[in-house]
């Protein structure tokens, strides 16, 4: 048996390839899918099937792509959304076997209502599934979110549940193997190690410890997620079936003096936030590359054209290689010269960096034309909160910046200063000017709160 998990930067996605006696399947594959066939071959396997735990919303599914590649078949679990038009229905107790293993279907409705799960079985192991592909029902220290469905909230909690009671009767000695580990939008709660088993996660997961179906609802609905626009557009084109990654894994370079005649919708400068500052085109935005699979889909859209500014061509092939992954591969072209186009005579922008004591200072003056504007998420917030400041999630500012007055002066903070950098960025791009981060944010603020 070989069980391999390949994993997805940024998003932190999970996939696997499991096979055994010559045949293969994939469970939960990414657009940009050649990985799986060129690690089935090398192991002298031949990908037979392909399962999808259920519709994502946050990437693009690779099985369309892999089936075609492969002539496998995709299995997907039942969806009252419509068919999925590349994949046949699975439902609860169709099993299929791949060498000594066998895949048996389990039906777990609550993240989505096409959810499925894998319980994995080997037949030289008789006693009980060795492992389980969970997808987003259960990850390593949480559980899967429930607020897809604002109109049926209590009753796709309950669902969830359920679907837990099940994996869980698959026995303490079954391996689990999440679609999602720690940073994904997909739960806020997960560990940061990538393995776990039924038994553990049974007595150490904070979501599994609530007994009562109607204590685990009353949970699930008091949580707070957020849905970037972009999540419409995965669900949709997860569907039908996406298009093929682009072959080519950066884009096209520019020069500088081509630059303001690209016709790019945006300009994102994908260098770390302090470069940012220091120094940017004007009307760019600050993505680093690290942050674009959490908020690219946010600010742009499918139609949006794209110049990415970074400090190398390696960074310009990872942040492309991150926004084909969410479907936005409108990407026009690339500059890798920031610092040599600020020596030429570029016009450039800074945001400026203030620590702690200037933003006590401005608090303790109670000044009408500056806002301290926390981007932290809600849940961030009300744990601590700094008194005299107002919120606006960072994501939210796509729109909500039509809110703000570029009159008016903003500081950007959030826990360190890097989602600030971002919101900032964005804020700079729509043409606000007053605009400065505190530099360490929440973290330099409660490190002087305890000196003092």
């Amino acid at each position: 048996m070989l069980l391999r998990k390949i994993k997805t930067p940024g998003l932190s996605h999970l996939s696997y390839l499991v096979g055994s006696g010559g045949k293969a399947a994939v469970i939960d594959p990414r657009r940009d899918c050649d990985i799986y066939l060129e690690t089935a071959r090398a192991e002298g396997l031949e990908i037979t099937h392909i399962f999808e735990t259920h519709r994502n919303e946050d990437l693009v599914s690779g099985a369309p792509i892999l089936a075609s590649m492969t002539g496998a078949t995709v299995y997907h679990g039942p969806n009252p959304a419509g068919d999925v038009v590349y994949a046949k229905t699975a439902r609860e107790g169709d099993r299929f076997d791949i060498g000594q293993l066998t895949v048996e279907i389990i039906e777990t409705p609550g993240h989505t209502d096409d959810h499925i799960a894998f319980a994995l079985y080997d037949s030289e192991y008789p006693d009980g599934a060795v492992g389980v592909f969970t997808g987003d029902a259960l990850f390593v220290g949480d559980v899967g979110r429930t607020d897809f469905y604002p109109d049926r909230k209590r009753e796709v909690a309950g669902l969830l549940f359920d679907s837990l009671q099940k994996i869980l009767a698959l026995g303490d000695q079954a391996m689990i193997y999440p679609a999602h580990g720690a940073g994904s939008v997909c739960g806020s709660g997960m560990a940061e190690r990538e393995f776990s088993t039924v038994g553990h996660e049974r007595k150490n997961n904070p979501r599994l410890q609530i007994g009562s179906r109607d204590a685990f609802i009353e949970a699930k609905i008091s949580e707070n997620h957020y849905q970037p626009p972009y999540f419409r557009l995965m669900e949709r084109l997860n569907l039908k079936g996406g298009d093929p990654a682009p072959r080519v894994p950066r884009p096209k370079n520019l020069m500088l003096s081509e630059l303001d005649n690209c016709n790019a919708t945006h300009w994102v400068d994908v260098r770390d936030p302090m470069a940012y500052a220091s120094g940017h085109f004007p009307g760019s935005m600050s993505l680093p590359v690290g942050m674009i699979s959490a908020f690219a889909g946010w600010y742009i859209g499918e139609e949006d054209s794209i110049l990415l500014i970074g400090s190398d061509e390696s960074q310009l092939a990872s942040a492309t290689e991150h926004l084909v992954r969410i479907a936005l591969d409108n990407i026009v072209g690339g500059y890798s010269g920031v610092v040599p186009a600020a020596a030429s005579g570029k016009s450039m922008e800074q945001i400026p960096m203030i620590e702690t004591e200037e933003v006590r200072k401005r608090l303790q003056e109670h000044r009408s034309d500056w806002t301290l504007l926390d981007v932290r998420d809600a849940d961030e917030r009300s744990e601590v909160a700094i008194d005299g400041s107002q919120h606006i999630y960072v994501g939210e500012l796509n729109e909500r910046w039509k809110e703000l007055d570029k009159a008016h002066h903003y500081t950007l903070m959030c826990a360190s200063g890097m989602r600030a950098t971002v919101a900032a960025g964005w804020l700079a791009s729509r043409g606000f000017q007053k605009l400065d981060i505190y530099l360490g944010s929440m973290g330099a603020w409660k490190a002087a709160e305890e000196e003092n």
